[in-house]
Order: structure tokens, then sequence, then C-alpha cells
């Protein structure tokens, strides 16, 4: 587990590559802000996380999947991360944030035109 990087994945890279394309500019990793969120624009107050589909439980085939061995390892860890997540966006959102999250799976090269309508949509709302 020691390679799981939590920081600078390759979805994050490409959300990060995007929302830079699209004009936006962000901070990184805020860690005065719970969950130490990915990319957050502070003049629009709001945020995006980048989720794994299998750390953070999707629903797509990825996320689905479950470890074949020590399952009562995995299925704590994997449901306190989704616990820990719905945690951490109540605050955020409490504190007057705006929360996004984009799934691993929906970064993917065929998808990168809605993404990019996603973020747009999210980060010009009031």
């Amino acid at each position: 587990m020691r390679q799981v990087r939590s920081e600078n994945t390759k979805p994050e890279l490409i959300v990060r590559k995007l929302a830079h394309r699209l004009g936006y500019r962000f901070r990184l990793h805020r860690r005065d802000l719970p969950g130490k969120p990915d990319l957050v624009f502070p003049g629009r107050r709001k945020i995006i996380f980048v989720h794994g589909c299998f750390w953070h439980q999707h629903s797509c085939k990825r996320g689905a999947r479950k470890p074949s061995t020590r399952t009562e390892y995995w299925s704590a860890k994997l449901d306190k991360n989704v616990a820990r997540d719905k945690a951490v966006i109540r605050k955020l959102r409490a504190m007057g944030w705006g929360v996004m999250i984009i799934w691993e799976c929906q970064t993917n090269p065929a998808k990168i035109n809605r993404l990019a309508g996603r973020i747009t949509r999210f980060l010009d709302k009031t």
C-alpha cells in the first residue's frame, strides 16, 4: 500500500490540466480545510475532490470490486473511507463551500468533453 498515492494521482492530474485549460486557477491540497481537498477555488468558494473508484467505493465496475482476501479488514477500511468522505463533505458545506466529486472513471479520455462541461457548470454556478 506504500505505492498508493493520495496526491498527484493520474486522474487528479487530468482534472487539474483540464481545469487550467478551461481558464480556472486553483490551489492544491489546502491543509486548513477538512479532507485536504484536491482542488480549491478560493474566490469561488468551490472545491473539487478527485476520488479513486475503488478506494471511495464508486458504483462503477472498478469501484464494485471487493478484495478476495482479508475481506473483514478491507470491508471495514473501505466503509471508513466512505463515512469519512460524507463527514468531510458535510463539514465543508456547513462552512459555505460548494463541493464536487469527480470519480476516476469519469477522467477517461473518451469522456473528457462531458467532464469539462460539468466542471464549467459547477464553477460558474453562483
